[in-house]
């Protein structure tokens, strides 16, 4: 019995989850970067079609987990750029001119960008991989742990440490600056 054609088979996965991924990936370092991974995800998949394991994984939580494999190479580059973006935004100073109502926005949208990067750049890789897979890659804790190879009673332990650690150290919504500032 032979093999299945595989680029048939690729073809049918790339059509099924390259969106979603993209999605994810896009987040996670930008679009131009992400259209990069996503090829470089299933050009990976395809060269170890033959480790998968379809009793060990799903096909979504395996294309993630490759994904996110090659993420971690660009995790020292995309936390450097957090904390650039961290310091630039911090140091940004818009004048007041006649559109001060638009002018607040931004600043305050800035502070929360600034603050987020931040406290994104302060997490350890294994805990910001978990909520970034789940916030915005959408996946449930049993594909994370699929996609990790960790189980999934350390994705809920990530999960809810880094919950807790972002509303102690995270980023304050435009209402408590407001609230703070009064």
């Amino acid at each position: 019995m032979s093999e299945p054609d595989p680029r048939s088979v690729f073809g049918r996965l790339f059509d099924e989850h390259a969106e979603s991924l993209h999605g994810y990936l896009a987040r996670r370092v930008g679009d131009q970067a992400a259209d990069d991974l996503v090829s470089e995800t299933f050009l990976v998949a395809l060269q170890q079609r033959h480790t998968y394991d379809p009793a060990r994984a799903g096909v979504r939580p395996w294309l993630y987990g490759i994904a996110t494999n090659l993420l971690r190479r660009h995790v020292r580059q995309e936390v450097r750029g957090w904390r650039a973006r961290a310091r630039v935004m911090g140091t940004d100073r818009l004048q007041a001119d006649s559109h001060e109502a638009r002018t607040t926005e931004q600043v305050a949208a800035q502070q929360q960008v600034r603050q987020l990067a931040g406290a994104l750049a302060a997490l350890q890789p294994g805990d910001r991989d978990v909520l970034l897979l789940i916030s915005w890659g959408q996946l449930k804790p049993a594909e994370v742990s699929e996609a990790l190879g960790i189980p999934v009673g350390t994705v809920h332990s990530r999960l809810h440490r880094v919950r807790r650690w972002l509303r102690s150290h995270g980023p304050v919504t435009t209402q408590e600056t407001e609230d703070g500032d009064a």
